[in-house]
């Protein structure tokens, strides 16, 4: 075979230099609210440039308008136009489906997308009335006021309520918090918007069938006389002293994470079709600034439509509309409201997402249908609490119990993968691979410590039954443990115990970054030996086999190597080359059939 092998010494498992603790902070405070470096843009620059690009940053518009076409805006004013036309009677059919008046929702398509055209980041996503948001304020603030023995009041506190909205959401975007939204899942967000447009779509039965009974929540408000003009001013209405004041705030939190997800969704879709990129904080910030201006201006909760139009020329529309065309729709059928909210609803049902995540993720099925039902049959506060606490019980539950893992060997090869995934993988005699695949935290701790020992057991159990070669060596793979908090290492200081108890010996592969240094500074790595340490499993595995294999010659030396195994890390290293030399020599293309030479002589 001359010198046709794989020759490596046994790579020593790196300690990372220790940070200072400022810095330490700093990185993960990057880490966790700016990992898309917005600050990158600044770097290198002159003072008069960044203050440009920070105004460019926060207001997207002066950065967008000097490039602004005529090519552009005819394409803006023909869109515009067009939207417009079913931006009018929309919010108004939304408003009486939020148990507001009319106009109300007239009003709320004119200063919010002006305020978004400025601030948005996103060149696609309108902005205006939604029907799941018009449905939650007035199931929400519907059981504190009726909006028929107390409009006024009513009133107040849905521009209350979307004052609070648009605070939550742009602080939010201010602060990087945007991840909260993100614990409403697809699953969820498809449930419940399904869920939603289904009681919307029965609620419009009455328009539709001219009933003159259905429920008390269902009654729309009837079209009557819209008032000319613009939107007035709405600061004074604002209900902060109000007996209800958090009712308003509890529906304005809500509505407003409602928003967010549907609206920060809708524009990342846009994005990633016409592959530009929108910022989710700034987007967040958009869509606050735009409640809290529409809350003073007589405008109730907006947010982002799939539609892609102009705002600006959409506004403008309906400007005209407000101060000029309000008294058309004064004859506007209700069954032609009626048939706009329905066949918007319907396009909210997405059941072919549903099929899909039943064939995908049959858990995530469970928390779809969840919110469906819970909206469908109980309410819009139900189905979302349902949804949500279905969704933070899976994660929960993936935190509490990870998954762990038999590894065996890829024949052939070096490799080391899931027995369940590869059943080719073979065993290692007198050796139980272990793969832990989450983080180490004091949710799973006590869980991971009787999972290992189940392992240990049935494994023994097997190998007695079978007449196999005793079990000697326990391999914790770590590779995917990102991180772990006192309480794992008590644990991983339990399970060594236990091994020892055993009279086996417990070997660590590939301890990522801030695992090492946690295991070196705790003294874990003191406890069990430095040398039983590895950079892979396939040396770990080379190291135990070396010793079993010493173990069975009746070698006098055999004694002096274990020795030095444990009291000299470059002794054993070098006995654990030499010994994977003779695997390498004795098994011809031990590394997946591939025979060249990888070095020609010796390292180290």
């Amino acid at each position: 075979m001359g010198n046709n092998y794989n020759y490596e010494c046994p790579h020593p498992v790196a300690i990372p230099p220790a940070k200072p603790l400022i810095e330490s902070i700093k990185s993960g405070i990057e880490e966790t609210l700016f990992p898309d470096d917005p600050f990158r843009q600044f770097k290198n620059q002159p003072a008069s440039r960044k203050l440009i690009l920070g105004l460019q940053y926060f207001v997207p518009v002066l950065e967008w308008a000097p490039r602004y076409t005529f090519e552009f805006f005819k394409a803006d004013l023909i869109a515009g136009i067009t939207i417009a036309s079913l931006a009018v009677p929309q919010g108004i059919s939304y408003a009486s489906l939020a148990n507001l008046p009319p106009i109300i929702g007239l009003y709320s398509s004119f200063v919010p997308p002006l305020v978004y055209a400025m601030l948005g980041s996103s060149k696609d996503l309108a902005v205006g009335t939604v029907a799941v948001a018009s449905l939650l304020i007035a199931s929400m603030l519907g059981k504190e006021v009726n909006p028929n023995e107390n409009p006024k009041l009513y009133l107040q506190l849905a521009l209350t309520a979307t004052f609070f909205a648009g605070i939550f959401q742009a602080a939010l975007g201010f602060l990087r918090l945007g991840f909260i939204v993100d614990f409403l899942s697809h699953a969820t967000i498809v449930g419940f918007m399904g869920g939603a447009a289904t009681v919307v779509c029965l609620q419009q039965l009455k328009g539709i069938f001219g009933l003159v009974r259905f429920t008390h929540e269902t009654d729309l408000v009837s079209i009557g006389q819209l008032k000319k003009g613009l939107n007035p001013p709405s600061v004074s209405e604002l209900a902060f002293g109000s007996p209800h004041l958090m009712a308003a705030v509890k529906t304005g939190i809500i509505t407003g994470v409602i928003a967010l997800a549907e609206g920060v969704a809708v524009g990342r879709s846009f994005s990633m079709f016409k592959n530009y990129h929108i910022d989710g904080n700034k987007e967040m910030i958009a869509f606050g600034m735009m409640n809290i201006a529409g809350s003073c201006t007589s405008c109730y909760l907006t947010t982002g439509c799939k539609t892609a139009v102009s705002n600006i020329v959409m506004a403008t529309a309906v400007m005209i509309t407000l101060l000029f065309l309000t008294p058309l729709f004064h004859y506007t059928p209700l069954v032609v409201l009626s048939s706009i909210i329905i066949a918007a609803m319907l396009g909210l049902i997405d059941y072919e997402a549903a099929i899909g995540l039943w064939k995908v993720d049959k858990c995530d099925f469970i928390v779809c249908i969840s919110a469906y039902i819970g909206v469908v049959f109980g309410s819009v506060e139900i189905g979302l609490v349902i949804a949500v606490a279905i969704s933070l019980l899976r994660m929960l539950m993936s935190v509490a119990r990870p998954r762990t893992f038999l590894l065996g060997n890829i024949p052939n090869s070096m490799i080391y993968r899931s027995i369940d995934q590869y059943p080719i993988a073979d065993n290692v005699p007198g050796v139980l691979i272990l793969q832990i695949d989450a983080p180490v935290y004091f949710a799973n701790a006590n869980y991971l410590r009787e999972r290992i020992s189940r392992w240990i057991y049935e494994e023994e159990e097997k190998l007695k039954s079978t007449g196999g070669s005793s079990l000697q060596y326990v391999i914790l793979d770590l590779s995917a443990v990102g991180s772990i908090d006192t309480s794992g290492i008590s644990m991983l200081e339990e399970v060594k115990k236990n091994i020892d108890r055993r009279d086996l010996r417990l070997v660590l592969a590939n301890p990522r970054s801030e695992v090492i240094k946690k295991l070196e500074k705790s003294k874990f790595m003191e406890s069990i030996g430095r040398e039983w340490i590895y950079l892979t499993v396939g040396e770990a595995v080379a190291a135990c086999n070396f010793m079993l294999h010493t173990s069975k010659s009746n070698n006098p030396v055999t004694d002096t190597v274990e020795f030095d195994a444990h009291d000299n890390m470059k002794q054993w290293k070098d006995v654990n080359s030499a010994y994977r030399f003779i695997l390498m020599e004795e098994a011809p293309g031990a590394n997946g059939g591939d025979e060249r030479p990888r070095s020609s002589s010796p390292k180290g």
